[in-house]
């Protein structure tokens, strides 16, 4: 009797629900007309047209738009399919491997842990990751005639980690002539199989920096190193550790690094004709279920939906909270957003187009102008390998989400999607 009686609860309350209302963590979240947030209905729908063209075209299966004002969804819509065989109709609860979307959510977490007096950022790493304690680096020679190796002039920061200016690299940006250096880092990002978080930290403690600590941006696994490193201070894992600080009081259940067997038919799956689709890097992103004798990536090991990446970023844009949940200051927020890499060699401009810094975790639009897309000057951005990306406009106090399983030509494939939400902007 009484599991009839839930039943028909849960009935009655999903009934409850309207249409101009969708589902968020248990929390309903408002769907409004696009007039009423400032955006044009028709050019939404333009919008929606030319994603549906790039399907057709062969760029991607499918993908899962989200788009906010003020907390409101003005556009949250499913094209395409989520197979490659494109025999699944795309469905807004689709998971995708958002990969370097993790990073940011990472970010958080390290910073609700130096709100808590875990740490400093100006803390050397080597404090709680001794094997970090004596690193060298790998330099060009002035006469141009190959590398030596120097010692680091200083050690890593918890800050050079939140803002890629530790030394470490990916091993697709090493050059080719480095051998013992790439071999090193597919066992560090685990492309040919998993190894342990002591493990990874030893390989990577034993290959020299690729810039002296503090002086260039250069993306890497720095925030694997981060995860590993919140895993040491904590006595947690990692993903137990995230679940209870970030996803569970912002109500992101879909948000996982093990996801479970019956999620697994709701990945989104790149077209088969896809270029790395069947290479060894794109199958260090699977769907995970069991992770024994890999580490939990701080930097790429997420899987995640647009409605619950929604919830982390409007966190973000609210200054720290979300539903009455608190999670980091508005100061530290800002701190987060704002440029920490001024006057360093390199940017982030391979991913975002020119015009913009990176702070920790995001990176930051440092003008209006520079940029090759629309934007305002402080917005924030990130985006993941898998083809995911993300937008924060805190002047505009817009929120995009962008998910589709697409890693070639990635970057201009969020470009695009930026052009046309900015387009539909009217007010």
């Amino acid at each position: 009797m009484k599991r009839h009686l839930a039943i028909v609860t849960l009935v009655i309350l999903a009934l409850a629900i309207p249409a101009s209302m969708v589902a968020q963590g248990s929390k309903a979240v408002p769907i409004v007309k696009p007039e009423m947030a400032g955006f044009s209905s028709d050019r939404l729908q333009n919008l929606g047209r030319v994603l549906q063209q790039e399907i057709d075209k062969g760029s991607y299966p499918g993908a899962v738009v989200l788009i906010a004002r003020d907390g409101k969804i003005v556009h949250y819509q499913a094209y395409g399919f989520l197979d490659a065989n494109k025999s699944k109709p795309m469905p807004k609860d689709a998971r995708f491997r958002i990969a370097s979307m993790t990073k940011p959510i990472i970010a958080t977490s390290t910073m609700m842990m130096v709100e808590q007096g875990k740490f400093l950022l100006m803390d050397p790493i080597s404090k709680y990751l001794p094997e970090f304690k004596s690193m060298t680096v790998e330099m060009k020679k002035a006469d141009g005639s190959g590398y030596e190796t120097v010692p680091a002039a200083r050690p890593i920061t918890i800050q050079d980690l939140l803002r890629h200016t530790s030394g470490f690299t990916y091993g697709g940006s090493l050059d080719a002539s480095r051998t013992a250096a790439k071999a090193a880092y597919r066992k560090i990002e685990q492309v040919d199989g998993g190894i342990t978080g002591d493990e990874m930290l030893k390989e990577l403690a034993n290959t020299p920096l690729v810039h002296q600590p503090g002086t260039t941006f250069e993306y890497g696994v720095s925030m694997d190193v981060m995860g590993l490193l919140l895993e040491r201070v904590s006595g947690k894992p990692l993903d137990v550790l995230i679940n209870e600080m970030v996803l569970t009081p912002l109500r992101m259940s879909e948000t996982t690094f093990r996801l479970s067997r019956d999620k697994f038919g709701l990945v989104a799956d790149p077209l088969d004709s896809e270029p790395l689709k069947n290479t060894a890097w794109w199958r260090s992103f699977p769907p995970y279920e069991d992770m024994t004798g890999y580490y939990l990536m701080g930097g790429a090991g997420l899987i995640s939906t647009a409605a619950d990446y929604f919830r982390f970023c409007q966190m973000i844009l609210n200054g720290g909270q979300l539903d009455g949940v608190r999670l980091l200051s508005p100061k530290t927020v800002q701190l987060m957003l704002s440029n920490h890499i001024r006057g360093m060699a390199n940017s982030p401009a391979s991913f975002t187009g020119p015009g913009y810094g990176y702070g920790l975790g995001f990176a930051v639009r440092l003008d209006t102008g520079m940029a090759v897309v629309p934007g305002s000057k402080g917005e924030v951005n990130w985006s993941g390998a898998g083809g995911t990306a993300f937008i924060i406009d805190p002047e505009e106090r817009i929120i995009g989400i962008f998910m589709t399983a697409a890693p070639t030509d990635r970057t201009a494939k969020r470009l695009l999607f930026r052009d046309l939400l900015y387009a539909a902007v009217v007010k």
